[in-house]
């Protein structure tokens, strides 16, 4: 089958793998992206892919605490102009208290639950769009009510932003290893807590990719299957937090880091600004567009 110069770009954009080998893996997968991509890693030309959506939509990620509830929520503009003004952020966190205060399931809840004044979010939203004069949306949020205490990071001006739910006492030796935590949640990006958060399925399709990539070395399939085993170590290392190297020191885990503080983590939520988004040229994207359609006159 014919294979598009879009889908090349696509696939080396999501695995960093050349256009030639990229153009071969698509041909060989049918035009399959996520086949091609697992073709590509058992090649050894490609790692695995975590978050390779494009990141394109403007906004800012943003984390407000009030007591033992926490909102991280992330509000989408237009230009990255309206994103670096205060009063961006202001909208952002005024949005964040009414999620604190009535809980709502999504997005979709919130913009019918109340402000302070009275007035509906979506009814906010529309009054911050007439003055600011560009579309304004809330995309996802996430509420935590911790039984022991949160810690919060927001990075490079609200490009990102880290919230954790932690057990245990708050002591100043439990929050600044709880601070050191979320820096490394920004830096290294993990997808899970822990490996037993890693379903048997994903397990499984990575050991057969792993499996591959080695008999693609040369090895026996014997050996590849032993090699597996320590190359499936290596992926909980890489994508389950308390598995991780701790940044600051890599001789130690980052379980390790906890348990002497005496402290433990119950979830964590990471949020990359306009993540999965793609914008048009001249315009918010298509999902932006459809969140705010609601508040057109």
């Amino acid at each position: 089958m014919a294979i598009s110069a879009k889908d090349v770009m696509a696939l080396r954009e999501k695995t960093g793998a050349g256009v030639m080998d990229c153009k071969k893996a698509l041909t060989d997968a049918d035009g399959d992206m996520n086949k091609a991509a697992d073709l590509l890693r058992e090649r050894g030309i490609a790692k695995a892919d975590k978050k390779a959506s494009r990141i394109a939509a403007e906004g800012i990620v943003a984390c407000y605490i009030e007591g033992n509830v926490g909102v991280l929520i992330e509000l989408n503009c237009e230009s990255d102009f309206v994103a670096k003004n205060p009063q961006f952020l202001e909208i952002a966190n005024e949005c964040a208290k009414v999620v604190v205060k009535c809980n709502p399931a999504d997005v979709e809840t919130l913009l019918g639950c109340a402000m302070a004044d009275g007035s509906s979010v979506e009814e906010y939203l529309k009054s911050k769009i007439a003055v600011i004069g560009e579309k304004i949306a809330v995309r996802r949020f996430v509420r935590y009510e911790s039984n022991g205490f949160l810690e919060s990071y927001i990075h490079l001006g609200g490009k990102l932003g880290v919230m954790l739910d932690m057990n245990g006492e708050a002591t100043a030796e439990a929050k600044e290893v709880a601070h050191d935590v979320t820096l490394q949640i920004a830096f290294t990006k993990p997808v899970y807590l822990t490996k037993e958060e890693v379903s048997a399925e994903v397990v499984e399709k990575e050991k057969e990719v792993l499996k591959q990539q080695a008999m693609n070395e040369g090895k026996p399939e014997a050996i590849a299957e032993k090699m597996v085993m320590g190359r499936i170590k290596k992926f909980y290392e890489e994508n389950c937090l308390v598995e991780q190297a701790f940044i600051k020191d890599d001789s130690k885990k980052i379980a390790e880091l906890l348990n002497g503080a005496k402290t433990s983590i119950n979830k964590f939520a990471f949020f990359v600004m306009g993540e999965g988004l793609e914008k048009k040229s001249e315009d918010l994207s298509e999902e932006v567009a459809k969140q705010v359609a609601a508040m057109k006159n």
